[in-house]
């Protein structure tokens, strides 16, 4: 088949869990879908796993303007195939927090060049592929000085968005567990601006650095 008849196939598939209660009381940050079935993210993954590595099928899904296909994409994309040169497509597409969430968990933190995509990915002028970044970080347990002082210019950058800080402690509590960045960790936290963001920084990573 092409990649237009797989991609009905699957959404054939997603449209028999299409829940539209559950659609309407969804919640993110960012940009809405185009289209929504309500479909539960676990049952997102079980159909889209199923579906093996096809990496040209997940760039075709990913670019179409459905909820369930672009969540799909992530664990359908062959991860070993993506790298900072080429992960444009991806970080174009990544509009809202679920995304982004689904991205660093299904795809970036599987491929072999995600701390080159992180350090690609910071850079971004979308705080959504920031965030994307910072919780793959979080998850390769390859967090280096680099990433955490990154931080500070983030926040900056984002002073006012929850999204953002709420990465921000992700990166900072994955790079605590690591006795050697602890003091990096600290002295980045002390070094933030004061705004909102900062303000949450200081609150969650106080009590997680007291354990």
């Amino acid at each position: 088949m092409d990649n237009t008849s797989k991609m009905i196939s699957l959404l054939g598939k997603m449209r028999k869990q299409m829940n539209g209660a559950v659609a309407d009381a969804m919640f993110y940050y960012g940009e809405n879908y185009g289209l929504n079935y309500g479909v539960s993210l676990p049952t997102v993954r079980e159909i889209a796993q199923a579906e093996g590595h096809d990496h040209a099928l997940a760039e075709y899904l990913f670019k179409q303007q459905v909820r369930e296909l672009k969540l799909a994409a992530f664990h359908i994309a062959d991860p070993t195939l993506i790298n900072a040169s080429n992960s444009a497509l991806w970080a174009n597409g990544i509009t809202n927090s679920e995304l982004a969430e689904e991205a660093a968990f299904a795809l970036l933190r599987h491929s072999p060049a995600v701390m080159e995509i992180v350090a690609e990915w910071l850079r971004s002028e979308s705080e959504w592929v920031v965030y994307a970044a910072m919780m793959a970080a979080a998850r390769s347990n390859a967090i280096s000085t680099a990433e955490i002082e990154s931080v500070v210019d983030i926040v900056s950058r984002y002073p006012d968005s929850r999204p953002i800080a709420q990465g921000c402690v992700a990166l900072l509590a994955a790079a605590y567990l690591n006795v050697e960045l602890q003091g990096v960790v600290k002295s980045t936290i002390e070094t933030l601006n004061n705004c909102a963001a900062t303000d949450y920084i200081r609150e969650e990573m106080s009590w997680r650095m007291e354990f």
